[in-house]
């Protein structure tokens, strides 16, 4: 397993995504957000089909503090069930991954 993912989380507008964003990286529970605007996102939600705007958060953090922010972010986020995908990185620039693990947050036990 690897020790850095990739989480990926959808917003309706930017100024929600930005409150998320800046609360995560403050509390150490993400080195970095990026915020992606524009996205039109068409999917099933009680029985009907929505197509609505949002955003996309690209939340770079350590494996170890996944569990908390995933939890974080539900409890910040306007959304009843929000989108929060965690994926593994498999390789990345050293000296990122060293950045990242010095700004994140140090779980113990």
């Amino acid at each position: 397993m690897s020790d850095y993912v990739l989480v990926v989380v959808t917003a309706p507008d930017e100024d929600v995504a930005a409150g998320i964003a800046k609360t995560v990286v403050e509390e150490r529970l993400a080195g970095c957000v990026n915020i992606i605007k524009g996205v039109r996102s068409i999917y099933s939600w009680e029985g009907r089909i929505e197509d609505e705007p949002e955003v996309v958060m690209l939340i770079k953090t350590r494996q170890n503090l996944y569990k908390s922010l995933e939890r974080r972010i539900i409890d910040l986020h306007p959304y009843s069930v929000p989108e929060v995908i965690c994926i593994e990185l498999k390789d990345g620039s050293d000296s990122y991954f060293k950045w990242l693990k010095e700004v994140t947050a140090t779980i113990i036990g």
